[in-house]
């Protein structure tokens, strides 16, 4: 039996240093290939969601410029020398337009503004919407009516696109593709991110690149410019959605966190939180919370009798007016007229920066304030909620919010066109979308994998949409591995370099 020669001493006579053994990959070497692939495959499949969610954004933040267009006539007058009482304003509506209840009254909140009665049951309209009546306020005359949705005062054009944007008309099945959409984007985005930042400085440029590289360095750095803006659009969309959504009220009310509301007579009833694009009608949230219930006195109900003693609009307004209610104000009329301490609300409804959102209940017999709300007295997370509803519906910061939202939908946009060429470029020497290999997961140490698996878990059980199709994604891989090496085709290439 023959032996291998021992190895030649070094020429000084030392002994041959021992072989040293081959050094350890990084975690972050090791897990680059699944996000890699993770981020891959996500974006190959939920990038027609988000190309979907991209464009209807960038239309909803053009519908305000659009709204403030197509319904200028109904939403502006002359100014005059003084304005009516809102009672004789609500009666000009009333006069013109009998039919329905009064939910709310909005008065003109500056000069040159109508105001805007809101009746429900109005035939012909849908019952999560009102009929908004337009009324010069210095004259009585009635500049139109129109269908108004949500708190936001969503006119059709803007509710329109609105339901396009959230579900593309499909109702409740519709609503799916958005809450996909929204849990997804953050897990794309942030896998591109830790990517972007994981490759060499050298590989980022943009300048001296061209062909695959090119859209990879520019898919890249857009990307992280963007990153925080999708981040945030990620986790604002799941507070409107089913289930995610739901999710987010639980949590929020087991930390006593929920939107705080006024009492009207000490029972805790008042005006809710409503989404900018989506929530409920402009009624809801009223005393004893129905939504389109009673009616202003005199004038609801079809033009009923007012209740005993009622003390009008004009008085409520002017007494919510000394608690600091400044405009824009809703006034919303009670429940039951004929309660035994029948109370209105009166709620500021400005969603620009500052936000006002204080409300106050006023006795419909006495005049007299039976409780006040401030938002500065609202819990943390429900700031936090409104703000950023407010800023993901781009009422937040006016214009220039809406102009934000707009850069964000084009690069998210852009995004999706890149990834797909970059997708088209790299099966040109092969097949067309050449896949990346499989079998990353097992080069994840089983310190980094379990941790990492554990937390995907709990956060799927919480975002159903991002757990079920990762844990399909992961089946299918697994079962597609399987029959591959039954095969005798399975091969997990070594990993690729950084």
């Amino acid at each position: 039996m023959s032996t291998a020669p021992p190895a030649p001493a070094p020429p000084d006579g030392r002994p041959a240093p021992a072989e040293q053994p081959a050094p350890r990959r990084s975690a972050w070497a090791s897990l680059r290939p699944l996000v890699l692939r993770l981020h891959f495959y996500a974006g190959v499949l939920i990038a027609p969601f988000l190309l979907v969610a991209a464009v209807t954004g960038l239309l909803y933040a053009a519908s305000y410029t659009a709204e403030r267009i197509v319904y200028a006539d109904e939403l502006r007058v002359p100014v005059g020398d003084r304005e009516l009482p809102v009672e004789r304003q609500v009666a000009a509506a009333r006069e013109a337009h009998p039919r329905g209840k009064v939910t709310a009254v909005r008065p003109s909140p500056e000069d040159g503004a109508t105001t805007r009665v809101l009746l429900s049951g109005v035939p012909g309209v849908a019952e999560d919407r009102t009929l908004a009546v337009f009324v010069n306020p210095y004259t009585g005359e009635v500049r139109g009516a129109e269908e108004q949705y949500g708190s936001s005062g969503a006119l059709p054009l803007r509710t329109w696109i609105s339901g396009l944007h959230k579900d593309l008309h499909l109702g409740e099945t519709g609503r799916l593709y958005s809450e996909l959409a929204a849990s997804w984007l953050w897990v794309i985005a942030g896998g591109g991110l830790v990517l972007w930042f994981g490759r060499r400085r050298a590989r980022r440029r943009v300048r001296g690149t061209a062909g695959r590289r090119r859209l990879l360095s520019l898919h890249g750095t857009v990307g992280a410019w963007a990153a925080a803006g999708l981040f945030f659009l990620s986790a604002t969309g799941l507070t409107w959605s089913a289930y995610a959504g739901q999710s987010i009220s639980d949590l929020r009310q087991a930390l006593g966190q929920t939107t705080p509301t006024v009492s009207t007579s000490g029972a805790g009833a008042g005006a809710g939180e409503h989404a900018g694009h989506g929530g409920g009608s402009a009624g809801a949230g009223t005393a004893g919370g129905a939504d389109g219930a009673g009616g202003v006195a005199g004038t609801g109900g079809g033009g009923g009798a007012a209740g005993a003693g009622d003390i009008g609009l004009d008085a409520v307004l002017k007494a919510a007016r000394a608690e600091g209610l400044s405009d824009p104000v809703e006034i919303v009329p009670p429940a039951d007229p004929a309660a035994p301490s029948p109370a209105y609300v009166v709620k500021q409804i400005q969603r620009s920066w500052p936000e006002k959102q204080d409300s106050a209940a006023v006795d419909a017999r006495t005049g007299q304030v039976v409780d006040v709300l401030r938002f500065d007295d609202y819990p943390v997370l429900a700031k936090l909620t409104r703000w950023g509803i407010d800023a993901h519906a781009g009422t937040l910061f006016g214009l220039a919010n809406q102009i934000a939202l707009a850069v964000l939908a084009l690069a998210l946009v852009l995004l999706v066109v890149w990834g797909y060429r970059m997708w088209w470029l790299r099966g040109r020497t092969g097949a067309f979308g050449r896949p990346l290999p499989r079998g990353a997961w097992q080069h994840v140490p089983a310190y980094v994998l379990v941790p990492l698996m554990a937390a995907v878990a709990v956060l799927g059980y919480f975002v159903p949409l991002l757990g079920i199709p990762l844990a399909a994604f992961l089946a299918v891989d697994v079962v597609l591995g399987e029959i591959a090496h039954r095969r005798g085709r399975r091969s997990y290439p070594p990993l690729p370099g950084r």
